[in-house]
């Protein structure tokens, strides 16, 4: 069985453990090899550790949590950061273990964000999206419809990104509750 919540302190190691791993699966081939044979845990752990602790307020922070198993995911978000003005909220990250994906994780975290989001009366979201990044169409499964693109340098590479939207965030969670009724 699978819960979402809202993470903890001591959740910082697991996040840590899946974002490292999450992206070198993910990103081999999209980003340098430098990059992604360079990250540490250890410092990715302190990073999460320090938003758990609060010190970046405003940004929500939830993970999902698999019995006998522990932290297989997590989903961060909070008020827009970019250029989108007529979106509200930004989920800033969202990533589930290379062996829990296509499993329903991403959908439960994605949906747990939006309402969260909603909650806090952020009434519409987007995210940035590696172009290149087949989990892209995830976010078009959920209804995200591409909203922008920017090209951004990294590591001294240019990747293009696309921006997937929701408008109507009480409207993209009605439509997952439904389409859960219909599995």
């Amino acid at each position: 069985m699978m819960l979402v919540r809202q993470a903890y302190p001591s959740d910082a190691p697991a996040i840590a453990r899946i974002h490292v791993e999450t992206w070198r699966a993910t990103y081999a081939g999209l980003l340098p090899d430098r990059v992604l044979a360079g990250m540490r845990e250890q410092n990715h752990r302190a990073s999460w550790n320090n938003l758990l602790m609060g010190q970046r307020g405003g940004e929500l922070v939830l993970v999902a949590e698999e019995d006998k198993v522990g932290v297989v995911g997590f989903v961060s978000a909070g008020r827009t950061r970019g250029p989108l003005e007529r979106y509200d909220g930004e989920v800033y990250t969202l990533y589930v273990a290379p062996d829990f994906q296509n499993r329903g994780v991403g959908t439960r975290l994605l949906e747990g964000a939006f309402q969260r989001l909603d909650e806090r009366e952020l009434r519409s979201a987007m995210l940035w999206v590696l172009a290149r990044n087949p989990s892209r169409f995830f976010y078009e499964t959920m209804g995200g419809a591409a909203v922008a693109t920017r090209k951004e340098r990294l590591w001294g590479v240019v990747v293009r990104e696309i921006a997937y939207g929701w408008p109507d965030l009480a409207r993209a969670l009605n439509r997952s509750s439904d389409g859960a009724k219909a599995d």
